[in-house]
């Protein structure tokens, strides 16, 4: 029997059809119809793939209103057959907004798009689903790599994964996998630290939860590493500034994290917006394509960051026009460019393209690449916004592991007279410029780009003040200062201050990203360290919360402060996190992922060379040492004490064959629960390049009851040894080398 289509309700029908469907298209097959496609495109359909629009080309934004214009929309999608589409323009939206927005973009795609290829949606979602409202923000990553924890670092990616691709969102640009080694540098909150052992763990587990295992499953999406390569120490220290970092330098310090990316299979790659040794990045194919593709084996999408392409002509002038800019970047290895805002990128491409200067099969190299991102991401199942994805917003346990992320990170850097924690019935005066402050706790990409406008937090977001009110009733509340550099009244704190037991005054930044972020001075603003002056003269203890995106040096009030909690940008529940450090319901167990410099002209990482300790005092000629931060890499108390011992190695020398397995003791020391990181580092005493002072090689953290041991167990192989030679490869010479873990310290050999 034949059923007719008209005799079946609809419903049921389309069901039917449903069943029918292949869930997912084979890999075999994918390649087939990713090369039919090709060959079936004009090389304006091509181009098209290859270009990033902004979408604030196309909307308008009225109020709390979004209005897509349809005219504009068309002429981007269909006539210029633009494939992919990013960000917002002043504002989040709420999940309803998202769904109309992509579900509508989509729909004129596969309606009137000769091909009906669908397009891919890209957003900043640094520290959680920036640009939504009522996401789940956890800390910037600097925080998230005080906490140690690889973990955290996992969760906290994958529940930003499931609340972007909840908004129809499939493509995240982040992690950052700069190492933040400029403290001056504007987004070193975006950075795992300075360390690159510590940013290639901890950017892995991000990745991890971002991608999981099959891009297709709605509870992932595809990453972005960025930003490839030395765009995190500028000279300046300014953003998108130059840099000068010799290729041994770049081989040691910031290539090894973009290595073991894109080994895990990280999907995407954006490039440096700034230049290396008078090179810009984009116009580099020595890096995007003799180091990039064929040394690490990249074969996903590289795509520009904001407008970098034009500037190659506008800004860096290694392009006399717009159109050589076009040619050289792609020409270097660029697949995706975020244009933003014009279509001129197109255009010049399509005229570099029939006048022979690049040849098609180059742009069908990356047109494929980006086909394939495209599929990995399930649009060729479902271009709309997925039902199931969508039910993966706002969960509960989401603001759990946000609170659980921020109370990590929390790193004590000073306890004197164990005036922390607080007892509950304390008078308590809550004062500085973050005390009252939302945006503090965020910092940039929180909403909006700067995330400086607290209108879109949750009205019920708690301050530090009201989280430390809803604690202690006694606790009052008066500003001092604001961000801004105006006094709001330090006279009148300085008053307060003398009815109260102790004052927590809350110091730092209020959120700003990228170049909006530069500073001349890394010193904590005047008007905050006058106001803790102020506050001194009350003798009474004084606790200093910094919520902050970098360091900000505080060598002058330093010593008027009793305690001192470094709280980064914490993120949604940073508030209660330091409240409940603040009164002891949560032991800090934070790790400095940075050095902590104590003068601004002095920015020395941890993992120096021996020569920058070194003070030559002229007549005798005689050598003094000093490495004088205000708080060292790693560096980072806690409420009880612990210990190490017995430290035993299975063997005093590493072979390439045979590595050497370090057993330690850890125990509980003190009175109350605690969390505690073990840091294994090496010290090569001599080598054909100068070694540093010590490098980390690995790191555990692990959970003590009073009382209770532990042992851990490292192994380090003849790699984990190893450094960049002269040749510009990977080595391990023959030779002594230290272990240390704390103030235990052990000499080993390595024989070839």
């Amino acid at each position: 029997m034949t059923l007719q289509a008209n005799t079946i309700p609809k419903a049921i029908l389309f069901f039917i059809l449903f069943l029918l469907l292949p869930l997912h298209v084979p890999a075999q097959s994918e390649e087939k119809r990713i090369e039919e496609l090709i060959g079936k495109m004009t090389i304006e359909e091509k181009v098209g793939q290859m270009t990033n629009i902004a979408i604030g080309m196309m909307l308008y934004e009225k109020g709390d209103t979004i209005a897509l214009d349809q005219d504009k929309l068309r002429n981007v999608l269909i006539k210029h057959s633009v494939g992919s589409l990013q960000n917002v323009v002043n504002h989040a939206y709420t999940l309803e907004q998202w769904h109309t927005m992509i579900n509508s973009i989509q729909k004129i795609v596969m309606d009137e798009s000769r091909l009906k290829i669908p397009m891919l949606y890209a957003i900043d979602a640094v520290h959680g689903a920036n640009y939504t409202i009522g996401s789940t923000l956890f800390p910037h990553n600097l925080g998230i790599a005080a906490t140690r924890n690889r973990e955290i670092a996992r969760i906290s990616a994958e529940v930003t994964a499931k609340e972007v691709r909840a908004s129809g969102i499939r493509y995240n640009f982040s992690p950052v996998l700069d190492a933040g080694r400029h403290p001056l540098w504007p987004r070193i909150a975006e950075t795992f630290g300075e360390d690159i052992y510590l940013v290639k763990q901890m950017g892995l587990s991000v990745i991890e939860g971002y991608e999981g295992n099959n891009l297709k499953d709605v509870a992932h999406v595809a990453s972005c590493l960025k930003h490839y390569l030395g765009y995190s120490y500028p000279s300046s220290g300014k953003d998108r500034a130059p840099a000068y970092i010799p290729e041994i330098m770049l081989r040691e310090y910031f290539l090894p994290s973009f290595t073991a990316a894109v080994k895990a299979g990280a999907r995407t790659v954006m490039i440096n917006s700034g230049e290396i040794n008078g090179e810009p990045v984009h116009a580099s194919k020595y890096l995007l394509t003799t180091v990039l593709r064929d040394e690490l084996g990249f074969n996903g999408v590289v795509i520009s960051d904001w407008e970098d392409v034009k500037k190659l002509a506008t800004r860096h002038r290694v392009a006399a026009t717009y159109k050589e800019a076009v040619y050289q970047s792609v020409e270097a290895g660029i697949d995706l460019c975020i244009v933003p805002m014009e279509l001129d990128f197109s255009t010049f491409l399509v005229e570099l393209i029939r006048e022979k200067r690049i040849p098609e099969e180059r742009i069908n190299a990356s047109v494929r690449r980006i086909l394939k991102l495209k599929f990995d991401v399930g649009l060729f199942d479902q271009p709309y916004v997925e039902i199931e994805a969508a039910k993966n917003f706002g969960l509960p346990e989401y603001k759990k592991a946000a609170l659980e992320a921020a109370r990590e990170s929390m790193t004590l850097l000073k306890n004197n007279n164990n005036t922390l924690p607080l007892a509950k019935n304390k008078k308590i005066l809550v004062t500085g410029p973050g005390a009252g402050s939302v945006t503090t706790l965020h910092g940039a990409w929180s909403y909006t780009w700067q995330g400086t406008n607290a209108n879109y937090f949750a009205k019920d977001l708690p301050t530090i003040f009201k989280a430390i009110k809803s604690k202690n009733k006694n606790a009052v509340y008066h500003q001092g200062t604001d961000f801004t550099g105006t006094d709001l009244g330090i006279a009148k704190a300085a008053a307060m201050a003398k009815d109260a037991d102790v004052i927590v005054v809350c110091l730092g930044e209020d959120a700003y990203a990228e170049t909006p972020g530069n500073i001349e001075d890394l010193r904590l603003p005047e008007i905050q360290q006058q106001l803790v002056k102020a506050l001194s003269k009350s003798n009474k203890p004084i606790v200093a919360v910094l919520t902050q995106g970098r360091t900000r040096v505080i060598r002058e009030i330093e010593p008027l402060l009793s305690s001192i909690i470094m709280a980064y940008w914490p993120g949604s529940e940073g508030g209660n996190a330091i409240a409940d450090v603040l009164f002891g319901d949560f032991n800090p167990s934070g790790k400095l992922p940075v050095t902590y410099p104590r003068y601004s002209g002095s920015f020395s990482t941890y993992d120096h060379k021996y020569l920058e300790e070194a003070v030559e005092h002229v007549d005798p000629y005689s050598y003094s040492f000093s490495f004088n931060p205000q708080y060292e890499f790693g560096f980072g108390l806690s409420y009880t004490t612990f210990s190490n011992s017995d430290l035993t190695f299975s063997a005093d020398t590493v072979t390439r064959e045979r590595p050497i397995t370090i057993h330690v003791k850890v125990k509980n020391t003190g009175t109350m629960s605690g969390e505690e990181t073990i840091e294994l580092y090496s010290a090569d005493l001599v080598a054909s390049i100068t070694p540093s002072l010590k490098r980390l090689r690995k790191f555990q953290k692990t959970s003590l009851e009073p009382g209770e041991s532990k042992e851990l167990v490292f192994t380090i192989t003849s790699e984990d040894l190893a450094f960049v030679g002269k040749d510009l490869k990977m080595v391990t010479e023959e030779g002594e080398f230290d272990i240390i873990l704390g103030k235990e310290k052990k000499r080993i050999f390595y024989k070839q």
